[in-house]
């Protein structure tokens, strides 16, 4: 690894740093992808990841290629301690309102993370940063909520990659059921392509309601 990369990599585990000094193993970092679409779910994940872990490239997702974003997802899974991803369906999202759909996404993927650490007799995560969510159900783990966490924090990070790289795999496999979209390409975002579609074809099945009740 560069130097250049590895020092990139030291500053963006400061957060998890400071906390390994206090005592702290078990971090784990929670992100979301698809709060802005039009259509499709809100995907949440949970990753905590091995102290000494360094995995090259990992960032926020959004700054990451495509090719790119696949590759570190194997990575970060493979080496992670535990990692769970919560999927919120458009119907949920339409009836609890996308905030609450992607704070049940949290819990379904802390749940899910907690039983994998469990499985390898490893305990439960001792603290989660999550990027900027606040008034958030932890099961009584303490949390700290991190402004842009994606860009800050290593494990926020890599929870990002998750995430995004689950919904936009769920994205390019519905754009097979609806390919009159263009969902692949967008991934369900705002796009003016994608609105000029609803405005020819109308809404489908896939389309949250109360994002696209202006179309």
């Amino acid at each position: 690894m560069k130097e250049k990369e590895l020092e990139r990599l030291t500053n963006l585990k400061k957060e998890e740093t400071a906390f390994y000094h206090n005592g702290i193993k078990l971090i784990a970092g929670i992100d979301e992808a698809g709060r802005g679409p039009l259509a499709g779910p809100v995907v949440v994940a949970c990753c905590i990841m091995p102290k000494d872990s360094m995995i090259e490239g990992v960032n926020d997702s959004k700054k990451i290629a495509e090719k790119k974003r696949e590759k570190l997802y194997e990575l970060i899974t493979q080496e992670a301690l535990g990692y769970g991803v919560g999927i919120i369906g458009q119907t949920e999202i339409d009836e609890i309102n996308i905030l609450q759909a992607t704070k049940k996404g949290l819990t379904v993927a802390i749940k899910q993370a907690e039983e994998e650490l469990a499985k390898k007799n490893l305990g439960k995560p001792e603290v989660i940063l999550v990027d900027a969510l606040t008034k958030i159900d932890t099961d009584g783990i303490p949390y700290k909520s991190i402004i842009h966490g994606d860009a800050i924090s290593y494990s926020i990070s890599c929870a990002s990659i998750i995430a995004k790289v689950t919904r936009d795999r769920i994205m390019r496999s519905l754009d097979e059921v609806y390919p009159q979209y263009g969902f692949a390409k967008h991934k369900g975002y705002g796009t003016k392509a994608h609105i000029e579609a609803i405005k020819e074809y109308g809404i489908c099945p896939i389309h949250r309601k109360s994002f696209t009740k202006n179309f």
